[in-house]
């Protein structure tokens, strides 16, 4: 019998108190001994709560040290070391004195250096983990595991079954495992082993061209009987037809594809640096996501063919992506960052830009070159907006004074880049979106002041008075708003997630719908399908109304 202080006794003592508690499998249940001398299974004892360890559990009774634990101990070269079985006849025997190692592995031998500390004498928390178990195995996941996503409490049958139960076992512990991002990616594309039902597929890593959209040459049925329509009477939607759920931050803006045929697909921007293209109409699901930006999209919008998709980010960074090839068909760099993007009515090369500076940038991108700069004395441009077929077109910005907005909406000529009107709106609140009326010579402005105006698209720009289309709440939100196409209703969103729709004619409520949990920020009527609207949200959600 060796003494308490001997080296070996304290070495083997340590040795079998320790345990790995990153390791990824376990080979067999724990075992008690019975009064009878014989090993039990005790897969099923209780942890104390509060405990702080992983997977080890040490009861310190007045009899001696009893060992419930288990997890094999594995050394750098796959060499595993079997469980130690320590008891105590009486109070005085050395924990050595029963140690029983089966003849078939190799005795291995630890240095005094890499002595582990006994879990009794250690007071680490529970996410700590030991230095000896980093330098004898590094942490390795299952591939296994990353397709059985088991949710059985009962024997173990499997490797993959193990892996689950382990990891399962250390959230009871009150310690988050590590997920490697090959495994988030996978429960992403498989809903059942992550669990969320609405993640889309991540986007390509950066610098890699995203996979062609593949669009079907037929047009969809819902939209087939009505290309042919010459007037669609737009009717207030009741229910939601799909909730689309892919984006992990903001939806800025959404959009329809311009062209008819094509017009079931369904641009998105968020602030999570991608944007979606969806099938809105036919299954709600997602075709393709673009990550072309290294920060928030702030603003992209389909090109007038509807086979290309203009993007602009707070990366300065503007693309011009072709759905077809995956290609960066253009690529500019501007000195701000960005907000607003739209192309010129006529000439389809043409687009504009605004954001964050004094100064709109017209480009083109045949040249890939600014052609026309128009500056003002303001510090942002919310939105832009084009009248008169391209001849001119509006800037909404934020400067506004104490007692009126003046320069809140500036009228520039277009081939000039002369202002026409900068005393369009008096009113001390800055408008975050503008909209233009499909029929009538008037277009819309977006106020903080909780309302819609009216104003006439031709000079001077006059606001009226006697309509103004309020009851949603803005907030300092960019709330968009919009004109059905057949122009007898408008819609907009609120920063309190509602959706409200105003008759054009009487400015009178039509329709308030409770759409999302946080602020609407996008509202959009489809184009050829009569009471389809689709909105989106500050909480990265989108919905198709009907």
């Amino acid at each position: 019998m060796c003494s308490r202080k001997s080296p070996l006794c304290v070495r083997m003592a340590s040795l079998v108190a320790y345990d790995d508690s990153d390791s990824e499998t376990e080979t067999e249940p724990a075992r008690t001994v019975n009064p009878e001398g014989q090993m039990d299974d005790a897969s099923d004892v209780t942890r104390p709560s509060g405990t702080g360890f992983v997977s080890h559990t040490v009861d310190m009774t007045k009899e001696g040290v009893q060992h419930t634990g288990h997890s094999p101990y594995q050394d750098p070269g796959d060499q595993r070391l079997p469980l130690a079985r320590i008891w105590r006849s009486h109070p005085g025997s050395c924990p050595s004195q029963r140690l029983q190692w089966p003849s078939k592995d190799p005795d291995t031998t630890f240095s005094t250096s890499e002595l582990p500390r006994p879990l009794w004498m250690s007071r680490a928390p529970a996410s700590h983990v030991p230095l000896a178990a980093a330098c004898l195995k590094p942490v390795k996941p299952a591939w296994d595991a990353l397709h059985s996503p088991s949710q059985t409490q009962s024997k173990v049958e499997s490797t993959a079954r193990n892996a689950s139960s382990f990891q399962r076992k250390r959230g009871e512990d009150c310690v988050v495992p590590y997920t490697p991002k090959r495994l988030r990616q996978l429960q992403a594309l498989n809903p059942e082993a992550g669990g969320g039902k609405d993640l889309e597929p991540p986007g390509p890593p950066s610098g890699c061209a995203p996979a062609p959209l593949c669009v079907a040459p037929t047009v969809s049925e819902f939209i087939q009987p009505y290309l042919n329509s010459q007037y669609r009477e737009t009717k207030v939607p009741k229910k939601v037809l799909f909730h689309l759920r892919g984006h992990r931050g903001p939806v800025n803006s959404i959009q329809w594809c311009p062209v008819f045929c094509k017009s079931h697909m369904l641009l998105s921007t968020s602030m999570d640096k991608t944007f979606k293209v969806w099938n809105a109409v036919d299954s709600g699901h997602c075709l393709q996501t673009y990550s072309v930006h290294s920060e928030a999209v702030r603003a992209a919008r389909w090109s007038p063919c509807g086979r290309r998709i203009l993007s602009g980010g707070f990366d300065f960074a503007l693309h011009l992506t072709d759905l077809e090839t995956g290609t960066q068909v253009f690529s500019g760099r501007s000195d701000f960052r960005i907000t607003t993007l739209k192309f010129h009515p006529k000439d389809h090369n043409i687009f504009l830009c605004g954001g964050f500076s004094s100064e709109i940038k017209a480009w083109d991108m045949r040249t890939g070159k600014v052609v026309k700069g128009y500056k003002a004395t303001i510090q942002q441009t919310l939105d832009i907006l084009f009248l008169q077929e391209g001849s001119e077109f509006l800037s909404s910005t934020d400067a506004s004074t104490r007692d009126s907005a003046d320069r809140t909406i500036i009228a520039w000529d277009f081939r000039t880049a002369a202002k026409i009107s900068n005393q369009i709106f008096h009113e001390r609140y800055t408008c975050p979106s503008l909209a233009l009326h499909p029929r009538e010579p008037v277009f819309l402005a977006q106020t903080n002041g909780n309302y819609l105006a009216l104003f006439s698209s031709v000079w001077p720009y006059r606001m009226s008075r006697r309509r103004r289309y309020e009851g949603h709440k803005v907030e300092g939100y960019a709330v968009g708003c919009e004109c059905s196409p057949c122009g007898d209703l408008l819609v907009t969103g609120s920063a309190d997630g509602r959706i409200l729709m105003f008759s054009f004619r009487t400015a009178s409520r039509a329709c308030t719908l409770q759409g999302h949990a946080q602020a609407c920020l996008g509202t959009t009527y489809h184009p050829v399908l009569p009471s389809v609207l689709g909105t989106c949200s500050w909480g990265g959600d989108i919905k198709i109304w009907h």
